[in-house]
């Protein structure tokens, strides 16, 4: 996983080609940023995002591609709005099929369809050429193969393209002319580009524009890809990916790996090229892998294609999980299950987007059994190489000859059983206790002192740092050699690049539509990408209710013309369809998407979102739809697309059931309720909290479960009498009512509480079974725990409207303090101040909205522009 620390993807590394002589090692770079390695390579020699972060305050013009930046880096985009305030005349384009909270403020939003990114790159450039825009100075000076490129855009004309991308002319012709004749560019772009077949030419394609303009190598301008987790830059420096190897160097090249054997003290590294994540799991489907180690990642979740991948699972011979949470789905896979450490229970360092290390240290020890990962690959290396080496002394084990069951490798296990370590460590790592603070801190500083010696002379050279420099200094960017001063925030400055010539290479790709094309089968092309409170599989994210609160349930957003077309209202359940599986999932509409579009997070994996009606991987999420096709360099399959159809589907009978649970048995129900979840045609399952603001010491926030079914006919009363007793509705204070014959069934358990000295009935849980329209009013009660006594047995009638005034429970948009959208809007409608930023700062300061983590300030500023009042300017 990208999560792991740089001492954790070292400690892999060794174990995989020093111990066992195996080149399939991956990492989720794999899923998320090896096109963008392979983009810098191919064109700047070396995977190097040479901008970093202070140049968005020095940006003229910010090119944002396939991010919805203001979700996904909501820090990073903090930085953005400081920018365009300290500068209005700072453009953003924003390039995304969606119109996303950050497309929705930039000054030009460029929705394209899915897929036609480097047709629109090669469009801006033809009409850069046309008008003059690039610079020839910087092409003759610094680069090479510009002249293919031209020859390639010559026929990507303005009408072309936009007839392609499906945009107006006028606007590429605004968006080249912006990107190139501003004084400083910078563009950012993360998984848009990234998750595609063509995810290598859409980043060498824009980093062409970059050479092309000489909108690079100076302050504010260049290319910035934007990582998707935390460490997946320390994993490509450490060389975790089956193509790479530690310090930036290449498997293929023969030297490269003398030097990692010298560094390392092996007699040689495995020469073979390993499998990439998709092909690892597409070869343990088919037996040539017999067993699996996975840390800290949730491919039962994150993988796309999940039949094939959990055919996999089940027939590899031996399955290692090693994991933090044992909710993920993976787990239910182990064999073996090895409980880890996480963040902040962890030491170690990481590397972000623009080169920057910083140090991370252990503030609680790890509960019970839990080590650290690197500690669990360290001690288990040395565990196996000492086995090994006793028993070659015995009886030598005979070396492959390269034909081998995993992909045809040279197997060098038996030259190196002679080494007694690995590692040579100054404390030692015990297999089956935890490590104290200071002893971690020592043995991870050692390992990460190997991992710098591998860095030598390369261009990640960070040989001028220590931990002790880290700790006294703060973050530091490579390269950080051993004669700097600091690190280097700028890469190229000088015009020259680490390839054989010193200069840059534009790369001649033509443009290359999606994998999975839509055709009168599947006419809908399905985007997948990122919710604002929600991060990758919702291991940790998915067990805290408040962050349920912005988007509570999974549902797949449709235009509200197709939802029309196709007889579907809002809430409606609907299959999706993609030729490798089936879901159900709800339906609601989206003013973000182009027509014959579809939008699902990937966050709603099979430990939230299933049912029997899942075809080809059941409970297996949104990625029971994806597709495993992959960039051809990179091997980076194209998560953001693949084509579907939406029918309505036909379930007459439904069941929702909400109940608060008491603290620390929401995950425990939440998984055993996934065993009810296959016996209905659809299902899901999420938990809610009362979204107490942070801070709020007057109460205790309260966390309970949703789940939602759906089905031909009812279910039987024995499956439901066992949710019941799961949310604890079988008791004596549960008000009941069954009709077998219709197949009716509500439950409400009420119970008297004193708030502010007045004793109230509350509902702690309910279940509506058949006719379920009530729930929209008696959940409002339940959240918001209002008092309930006066409803009686009002609970066991079926009705869509609350016997008296009760306002339905409304739209969260700040989840950390707690403020709802009427809240906001009441507010503005009372507000007298004038101007955009004055209403803003007006309201930031009388509901405290958008002043924690700040995720919900764009939308704050959107419903600042869309109202006001009647004396008061928007």
């Amino acid at each position: 996983s990208g999560q792991l620390l740089t001492e954790d993807y070292h400690a892999f590394n060794k174990l995989a080609r020093g111990l066992v002589g195996t080149t399939n090692i991956d990492t989720n770079s794999r899923l998320c940023m090896s096109s963008a390695v392979s983009g810098y390579k191919e064109t700047l020699g070396a995977d190097a995002p040479p901008a970093c972060y202070d140049d968005i305050a020095h940006a003229d013009c910010l090119f944002i591609a396939g991010s919805n930046t203001a979700w996904a880096h909501p820090i990073l985009f903090r930085r953005i709005e400081d920018a365009r305030a300290a500068n209005p005349a700072l453009k953003m384009i924003v390039v995304d099929p969606r119109r996303t909270e950050t497309a929705a403020v930039g000054d030009l939003h460029l929705q394209i369809q899915p897929g036609t990114d480097v047709m629109l790159f090669h469009g801006m450039l033809h009409t850069m050429l046309w008008e003059g825009w690039t610079d020839a100075r910087y092409i003759a000076a610094h680069t090479t193969s510009f002249d293919a490129l031209k020859s390639l855009v010559r026929d990507c004309t303005p009408d072309k393209v936009a007839r392609i991308c499906g945009i107006a002319q006028d606007d590429l012709m605004a968006a080249a002319r912006i990107f190139a004749t501003s004084r400083a560019t910078l563009s950012l772009y993360c998984q848009g580009l990234n998750q595609s077949t063509s995810g290598t030419a859409n980043n060498a394609t824009l980093i062409g524009l970059h050479l092309a303009t000489g909108q690079i190598g100076r302050t504010g301008a260049g290319p910035l890809s934007l990582t998707g987790q935390p460490n997946a830059m320390g994993g490509r420096e450490v060389g975790g990916m089956a193509t790479l190897l530690p310090g930036h160097r290449d498997l293929a090249n023969d030297d490269h790996r003398a030097e990692v054997a010298a560094l390392w003290g092996v007699p040689a590294i495995p020469s073979a090229p390993g499998l990439t994540a998709v092909e690892m799991f597409e070869a343990a489907a088919d037996g040539q892998i017999r067993a699996l180690w996975i840390a800290c990642t949730n491919p039962a979740q994150s993988m796309p294609d999940q039949a094939t991948v959990r055919r996999a699972l089940q027939r590899c011979e031996f399955v290692v999980v090693q994991e933090a949470f044992a909710t993920t789905a993976t787990c239910a896979f182990a064999d073996l299950l090895l409980p880890a450490t996480s963040w902040g229970e962890k030491t170690g360092t990481v590397t972000n987007s623009e080169r920057r290390i910083s140090r991370v240290r252990a503030a609680v020890p790890g509960p019970g059994e839990a080590r650290h990962d690197w500690a669990i690959a360290t001690a288990f290396t040395e565990a196996l190489g000492a086995r090994l080496h006793t028993a070659a002394a015995t009886k030598p084990v005979p070396a492959r000859d390269g034909t081998g069951p995993v992909c045809g490798q040279d197997d060098h296990r038996s030259a190196n059983l002679v080494w007694p370590s690995l590692f040579h460590l100054p404390v030692p790592v015990p297999i089956d206790t935890a490590m104290s603070f200071a002893d971690a801190d020592t043995a991870a500083e050692a390992l990460w002192l190997q991992h710098r010696a591998c860095t030598t002379g390369r261009d990640l050279d960070v040989t001028g740092l220590s931990w002790s420099r880290l700790d006294a200094d703060g973050p530091q960017q490579w390269p950080f050699p051993a004669d700097a001063k600091s690190g280097t925030a700028r890469l190229y400055e000088d015009g020259r690049f680490p390839t054989a010539d010193g200069r840059a290479r534009f790369a001649a790709t033509p443009w290359k539509p999606v994998a999975e094309e839509r055709d009168a089968r599947y006419p809908f092309a399905l985007n997948t990408g990122r919710l604002r409170d929600q991060w990758h599989g919702m291991s940790r994210t998915g067990t805290l209710g408040r962050l349920f609160g912005h988007v509570p349930e999974p549902a797949v957003e449709l235009h509200a013309q197709d939802m029309a077309r196709l007889g579907i209202a809002a809430g409606d359940l609907v299959h999706l369809t993609s030729r490798r599986g089936s879901i159900i999932v709800a339906a609601q509409p989206s003013n973000e998407l182009a027509p014959m579009q579809a939008f699902l997070p990937m966050h709603w994996g099979g430990e939230v979102l299933g049912g029997s009606s899942s075809v080809g991987a059941p409970l297996a999420g949104v990625n029971a739809l994806t597709q495993p096709a992959f960039c051809p360099t990179a091997k980076q399959p194209e998560l953001k697309h693949c084509a579907v159809k939406v029918l309505k589907a036909a379930l007459p009978w439904s069941l929702l059931a909400m109940a608060w649970l008491p603290s620390g048995a929401v995950l425990a129900v939440q998984t055993a309720m996934r065993d009810h979840m296959s016996a209905f045609p659809f299902a899901s399952c999420v938990p809610f909290s009362n979204r107490l603001a942070l801070g709020d010491e007057a109460s205790t926030e309260r966390t309970g479960l949703v789940l939602r079914a759906a089905a031909h006919e009812a279910a039987p009363d024995a499956l439901l009498e066992q949710i019941e007793s799961l949310l604890q509705l079988h008791g004596a204070d549960t008000l009941r009512y069954a009709d077998q014959r219709h197949g009716q069934r509500r439950s409400v358990r009420l119970v008297h509480a004193v708030t502010s000295g007045n004793t109230a009935t509350l509902i702690e849980g309910f279940l509506l079974a058949g006719d379920t329209r009530s729930g929209a009013w008696i959940s409002t009660l339940l959240q918001d725990e209002l008092p309930a006594q006066t409803y009686g047995r009002r609970f066991l009638v079926g009705s869509a409207q609350p016997p008296g005034a009760l306002a339905p429970r409304a739209r969260q948009i700040c989840n950390c303090l707690n403020v709802s959208e009427p809240e906001i809007t009441g507010f503005l409608a009372a507000c007298n101040e004038s101007g955009e930023e004055a209403r803003f700062a007006a309201l930031r300061d009388g509901l405290r909205c958008g002043t924690s983590c700040g995720s919900c300030i764009p939308q704050l500023r959107q419903l600042v522009r869309t109202h006001s009042t009647a004396g008061a300017l928007p």
